[in-house]
């Protein structure tokens, strides 16, 4: 969600009515991307209600649901205000936050009120500890026990828009807002200029959970909209931070390097670059900024506006945002890339040194006015970049809407280099009183697979696997109805991210909601079990992390359910993968008389696997040797 938010409403709200909700199950085929619902499809239709909203799931089941804490939320008006219609037809397409930030670039707003006061945002994990950014702080809850999570602390920051990320006892939050303060207060700044006022990355030492305190406060030109944890492998002392500010460009009477002039004027402009925050962790105190990289600049030329100038692209197409600054930078530290999404542009950075990036490659689309956020698959040979049409704040998934706009794209790596596969979108019509377009989400750690769990506001959380980069498909949802019956008011979820067995959805205005995935014909037990073999001991979704999988029997057990539904292996071969696995379980050591023939059986079902590779598509083959791979690692005791 980006500044024009601010501009659009005066908050979120709750009410705290505790009331039976309506849920619908549905069963049946997975949609497909092209964006048409069939005409059974649940999400269509549901009750609207703050508390009482109807509800469709299929595919996951809502195990925990947890309203604001007090403070939190205004129970004067629980629903919050309508979002003002749109100013004429051109809007449709026109970014927002684009028209917004060049507004505020020519005539910063004395004081802008704080529109979106109880907001939650973004997630971080860490151990049993959730952490859940809100544009008027944060909240930290324990969740041991998914069914039944408990809130452990609140602190009062506002600022917005409270993305949060965790590293050891560090907590890390973004402020980008003029009425943030450097000491948490609640009153705001007043003066247009003023050495109280704090925008850029907050840092918090959360050693005594109970007790968050605040330690360093990183001024930066723009704020901080959002921000990437980065590691060097290759450097343990210091930890990176890439802060990546969406507004005005502050003076330099405030910050004195800072230039709000835009780069023909002045080649040290505050745009068209992301702030490079060095934290050494033996003084976290100590952080600063070591680098503002010109990520955008023309490869030739070195002019730093060398990407998407903005602007209509032509008929038919969206009309884009000017390419001077990264909504949300995700890092893949052990492959040596991150993906940015950077408003015109999907960005491929080399950052094998974390505090120079190198831009490596570039892509647009003329179907995307935003673009909002990447994440890269398991293997990092893939990317899906979402776009956010209408800044979040518009209804963007109507049967009317085009299913290639508001959408994700997803890419193929090859070589360092972006190629465009397919195009996503949440599939089910949502109406005109919800907002509803592509917004953030994470990988499910399904071995064999490559699945994300997404948010999409007030069209609520979609899974979809994207194995087949060409052909992404649905496979499990849950929605809600809208938050009102007339009204288009913000709300819906913000972010939806697996971790350690359960899903859990950050609801704008509702709370914190924890799901669990159930088996469909579309997803195993065996295979939701495997991505339970995951154990993670945090989570920050922006920094992504190789994943492994144990060599367990569920996990082989996964891999012989995806080959029997794609018909890539014999009925015997997986008679004869799972009696290996128990000859080889059943044998103590290498010293049993029968261990040599369990070796000599694993050898020669290993050498079958390799061969039936060899006769099948790229990702059977791929579980198949996994699946082989797996086999002779539960042998390798015994030889």
């Amino acid at each position: 969600m980006r500044l024009l938010l601010n501009q659009l409403i005066r908050s979120t709200r709750w009410l705290g009515l505790a009331v039976l909700l309506t849920i619908v199950v549905a069963r049946g085929d997975a949609q497909q991307h092209s964006g048409a619902a069939s005409p059974v499809d649940p999400r269509v239709g549901l009750k609207a209600g703050l508390r009482d909203a109807g509800q469709a799931a299929r595919g996951m089941e809502l195990v925990a649901s947890l309203p604001k804490p007090e403070g939190f939320f205004d129970p004067k008006a629980p629903a919050g205000d309508a979002v003002p219609p749109e100013r004429d037809s051109a809007a449709a397409v026109d970014d927002p936050d684009q028209a917004a930030v060049s507004l505020l670039r020519a005539r910063p707003p004395a004081q802008a009120p704080f529109l979106l006061s109880f907001a939650n945002s973004d997630l971080a994990f860490q151990r049993d500890n959730l952490w859940l950014g809100n544009y008027h702080g944060l909240n930290a809850y324990n969740i041991e026990n998914v069914r039944k999570p408990r809130l452990e602390v609140s602190v009062v920051c506002p600022g917005g828009q409270g993305d949060v990320s965790v590293y050891g006892n560090l907590l890390f939050m973004s402020v980008e807002q003029r009425l943030g303060r450097v000491d948490c207060g609640t009153e705001g700044v007043a003066a247009p200029v003023s050495t109280e006022r704090f925008r850029g990355i907050r840092i918090f030492d959360i050693s005594n959970l109970g007790k968050p305190k605040q330690i360093a406060a990183v001024q930066t030109c723009r704020g901080s909209h959002t921000h990437t944890l980065v590691t060097d492998p290759r450097d343990k002392t210091n930890l990176y931070v890439y802060a990546s500010g969406t507004g005005f460009a502050r003076s330099s009477a405030e910050l004195a390097e800072c230039s709000a002039l835009p780069p023909n004027e002045d080649p040290n402009t505050a745009f068209f670059s992301i702030d490079v925050i060095q934290v050494p962790l033996a003084a976290p105190q100590s952080a600063r900024v070591v680098n503002r990289p010109r990520i955008f600049a023309d490869a030739k030329t070195g002019a730093v506006a060398g990407l998407n100038r903005g602007g209509n692209q032509g008929p038919g197409t969206q009309t884009s945002s000017e390419t001077n600054q990264c909504h949300d930078i995700t890092a893949f530290s052990e492959i040596g890339l991150a993906a940015g999404a950077c408003a015109g542009n999907g960005l491929l950075l080399d950052i094998s040194d974390p505090a120079h990036p190198v831009r490596i490659d570039e892509v647009s689309d003329r179907n995307f006015a935003y673009w909002h956020s990447a994440t890269f698959n398991a293997d990092g040979s893939k990317v899906i970049f979402t776009d956010e049409w209408g800044g979040g704040t518009r209804p963007r998934c109507r049967a009317t809407d085009r299913p290639t706009w508001g959408a994700d794209a997803i890419f193929d790596i090859v070589d360092r280099k972006l190629r465009f596969a397919s195009y996503y979108k949440m599939p089910a019509p949502q109406t005109e009183q919800e907002n509803c377009v592509a917004h953030n989400g994470s990988l499910i750690p399904v071995p064999g697979r490559d699945i994300m769990v997404q948010a999409w506001y007030q069209g609520g959380v979609s899974v979809f696997d994207f194995t087949d980069s060409a052909r992404p498909i649905e496979i499990a949802f849950f929605d809600r109805g809208p938050v009102d019956p007339a009204r288009l008011v913000i709300g819906g979820y913000w972010s939806t991210y697996w971790y350690n067995g359960a899903i859990y959805g950050s609801e704008i205005i509702r709370g914190l909601d924890i799901f669990r995935l159930i088996p469909t014909e579309h997803l195993s037990r065996n295979e939701i079990d495997a991505a339970n073999e995951v154990h993670l001991d945090a989570l920050n979704v922006q920094t992504q992390r190789r994943i492994t999988w144990p060599a367990t029997a569920v996990v082989a057990r996964a891999y012989l359910d995806q080959l029997g539904r794609t018909h890539a292996i014999p009925p015997e071969r997986t008679t004869a993968v799972t009696s290996t696995l128990a000859r080889i379980d059943h044998v103590g050591s290498r010293r049993d008389r029968h261990a040599a023939t369990a070796v000599a059986q694993a050898d020669a079902l290993t050498a079958q696997l390799e061969q039936d590779a060899r006769a099948t598509s790229a990702q059977d083959r791929a579980r198949l040797r996994s699946l082989a791979a797996l086999i002779e690692s539960r042998a390798a005791r015994l030889r």
